[in-house]
């Protein structure tokens, strides 16, 4: 751990999120001493990690749960991130095509209406036919009935991210633009204080103390970007006493050369969770990975039993929260999905039974010719409101008095660079007047495409 305790900014967290905003505020600001905490010895090993999340940068497109309005905003975040992605990490994607596909009446009329609504955002999507799908996806086609109507949107725009080597890019950004501007910001410190565990957070004069395993350090301001663990923080210093979080695991099968790009299947609206779609893994494009199957499982962290503990401080399981619980639990659409995904874990039946889901995508798949993922897909915390009784769908964010807390469900990762804006200028309005943003060059190196640039 550095020497230094006393910072201006402190953030919590070394996934996606905190690195990018290290990144906003090390290159567009002039704060002048900041930190970075996080508890492994590596960057982006927990949500962020490659096997943890779908690999996918979510523009809106093929993401049928998506309205108009929240396609907008995400396409202009994804936008952004290809930018950084094509200049600084080229080593953490892989382009490709990407589809979503329709099968049958019902869903071919809905994939139509939305082409029609969408099509003036994303120029680049068009329709595929039976013939032209066999050409791009055979697998998608082969052994399917030829009465089976089906029609896909397809885009060759598509980004399969390593955000591991995301984040860790990030870091690296940032401590080469520190390296670079010293002479112009004298005295500026970036430290990365890893293996480093925070057990609480309190606030104190002119700002907080933040209580590590490794010492304790002061912050005139704190971003607590560590998922789950942000509401636990939260819940530490008052805040979000009204919200309780349902830890969702989702899991992964696998099969080898099935598909050449990612094919994702009609969303069900009501649901917060993806529908099951088919990717090829982004470290080995010979692997497809199918899925997610979700269940809830009473801990913040996939495979850290020890998190279990931090589930009960953050948990539904008040009066309210109970309540809440069963009535969106009592909606038949979701009670079903929790079954259905229950069942996929019971071994042997539940492959099977994943199988004719799977089939969708690719009718010829075999029982043979899918293995269950093991360590792959890791905890979304969904967010329930116990004041309304009901699951907030999006990201979910805390602003205090000089402290942020963002629990960034998806699409978090592909949004990640906005988040950093959005939270580096809170955090310059926690600091005033002695700090600013240079918003000006921010949006000339994102190319203004940004609404938030014209205004």
């Amino acid at each position: 751990m550095s020497k230094n305790t006393d910072y201006d900014v402190l953030i919590i967290g070394g996934g996606v999120t905190g690195t990018a905003l290290l990144y906003a505020l090390s290159n567009y600001t002039n704060v002048q001493r900041m930190g970075i905490i996080e508890k492994y010895d590596e960057f982006g090993e927990v949500s962020t990690h490659y096997n943890n999340n779908s690999q996918t940068l979510h523009f809106g497109d093929i993401e049928t749960n998506y309205t108009l309005e929240k396609a907008t905003r995400v396409k202009e975040a994804a936008d952004m991130l290809t930018i950084y992605l094509h200049r600084y990490a080229k080593n953490a994607f892989v382009k490709g095509g990407k589809m979503v596909i329709a099968v049958g009446n019902t869903e071919i009329q809905e994939l139509e209406k939305r082409y029609s609504e969408f099509k003036e955002l994303f120029p680049k999507l068009k329709k595929l036919d039976r013939d032209e799908l066999e050409k791009i996806e055979p697998k998608l086609i082969e052994k399917r009935s030829k009465t089976e109507k089906l029609l896909a949107l397809y885009t060759d725009d598509g980004y399969a991210v390593n955000y591991k080597k995301l984040a860790q890019s990030y870091v690296k950004e940032s401590l080469r633009s520190s390296e670079a501007r010293v002479i112009e910001k004298r005295g500026r410190t970036i430290d990365t204080l890893m293996n480093t565990t925070v057990q609480r957070i309190e606030k104190a004069e002119g700002g907080f103390q933040v209580v590590t395993t490794r010492g304790t350090l002061r912050a005139r301001a704190v971003a607590v970007t560590a998922g789950p663990y942000s509401l636990v923080f939260a819940k530490q210093l008052g805040y979000g006493k009204e919200m309780g979080l349902l830890p969702v695991a989702g899991s992964f099968y696998c099969g080898n050369n099935l598909l050449r790009g990612k094919v994702y299947t009609m969303q069900v609206k009501k649901l917060p969770f993806a529908a099951i779609h088919g990717d090829p893994d982004v470290n080995d494009g010979s692997e497809t990975r199918f899925g997610p199957t979700a269940k809830v499982l009473p801990m913040l962290e996939r495979y850290d039993y020890k998190s279990v503990r931090h589930f009960f401080k953050v948990s539904v399981w008040t009066i309210r929260g109970v309540i809440s619980l069963f009535r969106i639990i009592a909606d038949w659409t979701i009670f079903t999905y929790i079954v259905h995904n229950f069942l996929f874990d019971i071994p042997i039946v539940g492959k099977w039974l994943f199988l004719q889901k799977a089939r969708k995508i690719v009718p010829s798949l075999k029982y043979m010719q899918l293995r269950y993922g093991k360590h792959i897909g890791g905890i979304r915390p969904q967010v329930v409101n116990t004041k309304t009784m009901k699951m907030e769908m999006g990201e979910a964010e805390i602003v205090g008095d000089k402290i942020l807390f963002n629990i960034t469900p998806s699409p978090g990762a592909s949004v990640s660079l906005k988040n950093a804006e959005q939270d580096a200028l809170k955090i310059i309005q926690f600091l005033k007047p002695h700090f600013q943003f240079d918003k000006k060059r921010w949006c000339r190196d994102f190319e203004s495409t940004m609404v938030s640039c014209s205004e």
